[in-house]
């Protein structure tokens, strides 16, 4: 490691070279109270910012142990600093000049969910954050001016600012920690409860705009209706009074525009935690809540659909069922069973985005077709056996479909977005009118253990101009939280929607390259153990497969390591 008075002179020794000399400032640097990792130097001016690091040890960071010690408190306590030093980090960004990404000084930008990432880690009270930094150039020539500013001006105000404990406002830090305790309590509640989930009173649950995830301003806060109204007992805020959604099924009913989907996509991010004056701090749902809906065109490998589509006309297998271009009915089939293989107890599902045939078959049509002339059980007769059988339970939003009001537990109607119990109303408007079938015979678990294709070359071969071949790694290419390519191979995970961020994806893509080289002739299970399994001993970075870890990872639920495999 060098002094930072080297790097100083490293620099002005390099003023007004031609850009790739910037390469010779890779390494590490003391800056005193912390050392700078100049880890990857972008090719020109024009490409991906350079990636830099800094850490500082405990001691220098000064936070207590109590900050810490927890998982959760830990990733609270990441996501905070990445944000104050981002917060720091954008004031000073572009204020030097030159071309391209010149003089660009930023982190990833987290959304309202608080999420494991590489950009910022916390070991043993020591803090890693990684950030990129745009090496200014005018032209494609060196301008190590600009760049000694950044180095030397701006970054350490961000460090100082944005990763010591001693200039974070008084308490400030305290009640992150505060807050990530008290979802991790919501959390244990619910199962100590036997509830699905939680939504606390005073929760805002409309977003902003569709293209804004921040808080609605004016929204009408919610409240639980007295009949569902649980009140839980936080370690730091102490008594807190919300809508207990119960283990069973669940309906969400109401009329258009009224707040059902808002409710659902509020449920839907239950499975994170959440920032203070996201509105949804308080709304904790089953961690292993799956949002299902029918996906027209996924791949679907060897999956065991035969609880809802068997007996097909061409004699075709359903327990090991595969097609490159699912119909609704067929992909929410193998969406609940790949599911219930990732262990989901709880399926979250909107009316609106599930395939017709595959919910219901109204009276007239069950008299007109026979059973035994229609291979699709409609989920309204696995349902209950779910619940009952194997535990799973249901909160489904209703509309236009009154057949589950027989089947359910409990009916909250969403009314202007305020919540009102209806479960006796609905049981009375049922009474003498004509009951559907319920109920299937035949009900199983579908079968596991399906093994994932990741055959294909693992590393690609590069002609090395006349002294034979060298073998690189799969190049891995992300297209927003939507979508990724390993190689040539490309993954369409626009429907997997819990997926909340770009860094999960991208985390996803490696994952994938990493089972390709190492994991290959293995079940789903297997795989999505086995990474969950080398993250925990080694970290997330650990899925890029050694060398340097980059910015920008998000660490993924099981449930969507499964569903990436699943379309894989």
């Amino acid at each position: 490691m060098k002094a930072k008075e080297e790097l100083r002179a490293a620099l002005r020794a390099i003023d007004h070279k031609s850009y790739p000399a910037y390469k010779s400032l890779t390494g590490s640097w003391s800056f005193g109270t912390y050392v700078l990792d100049i880890e990857r130097v972008q090719g020109d001016p024009f490409a991906a910012p350079s990636q830099l690091s800094v850490a500082v040890d405990g001691r220098t960071a000064g936070f207590p142990a109590s900050c810490w010690e927890t998982p959760w408190d830990r990733t609270a306590l990441e996501d905070h600093l990445l944000r104050r030093f981002g917060r720091q980090a954008g004031r000073s960004s572009r204020q030097a000049k030159g071309s391209g990404k010149s003089g660009v000084l930023a982190v990833t930008v987290p959304g309202q969910e608080v999420l494991e990432r590489t950009d910022c880690q916390v070991s043993g009270g020591a803090v890693t954050l990684r950030f990129e930094v745009g090496f200014p150039a005018n032209g494609r020539t060196i301008d190590a001016r600009e760049l000694e500013k950044i180095l030397f001006d701006f970054l350490p105000v961000c460090v100082e600012q944005g990763l010591l404990y001693a200039s974070a406002p008084k308490g400030e830090i305290e009640r992150v920690i505060a807050l990530a305790e008290d979802q991790h309590f919501i959390r244990e509640e619910l199962s100590r409860l036997r509830l699905a989930a939680f939504v606390a009173d005073g929760s805002v649950l409309p977003r902003e705009s569709g293209v804004s995830d921040r808080p609605m301003k004016g929204a009408v806060p919610f409240r639980s209706p007295e009949e569902l109204a649980v009140t839980l007992e936080l370690p730091h805020r102490g008594p807190l009074r919300g809508m207990g959604v119960r283990r069973g099924i669940s309906l969400i009913a109401g009329g258009g525009y009224h707040g059902k989907s808002t409710m659902l996509k509020a449920l839907e991010r239950g499975v994170y935690d959440h920032i203070a004056g996201d509105g949804r701090e308080y709304v904790v749902t089953d961690a292993t809540a799956m949002k299902i809906r029918a996906e027209d065109g996924r791949k679907v490998t060897d999956t065991d659909i035969s609880l809802f589509i068997d007996h097909l006309p061409s004699g075709r297998d359903t327990t090991r069922f595969s097609t490159l271009d699912a119909s609704g009915s067929t992909s929410q089939a193998a969406n609940i069973a790949e599911a219930l293989e990732a262990g989901s107890r709880v399926l979250l599902m909107d009316e609106d985005t599930s395939a017709t045939n595959f919910m219901v078959r109204d009276e007239l049509m069950q008299a007109v077709i026979a059973r035994d002339q229609e291979p699709i059980t409609p989920f309204l007769e696995r349902a209950r056996d779910l619940w009952e059988k194997a535990g799973v339970s249901l909160i489904l939003v209703v509309g236009s479909c009154g057949a589950y009001f027989h089947i359910a537990d409990r009916v909250v109607q969403m009314d202007a977005y305020h919540a009102r119990d209806i479960t006796v109303q609905a049981k009375e408007a049922l009474e003498g009118r004509p009951v559907p079938a319920l109920s299937a015979p035949g009900f199983h678990l579908p079968a596991g253990g399906r093994a994932v294709d990741l055959s294909g070359d693992s590393q690609v071969r590069k002609d090395y101009r006349g002294n034979g071949y060298r073998r690189e790694r799969l190049k891995v290419k992300c297209f927003g939280k939507t979508a990724f390519s390993v190689g040539d191979r490309e993954l369409d995970l626009r429907y997997v929607e819990q997926l909340v961020d770009g860094g999960q994806t991208r985390a996803l893509a490696y994952m994938v390259r990493y089972a390709r080289e190492h994991l290959s002739g293995r079940s789903v299970e297997d795989v999505a153990a086995a990474l969950v399994r080398l993250i925990e001993e080694k970290g997330l970075g650990a899925v890029c497969g050694g060398g340097i870890v980059p910015a920008g990872l998000t660490m993924p639920r099981v449930q969507e390591i499964f569903a990436c495999f699943d379309r894989y």
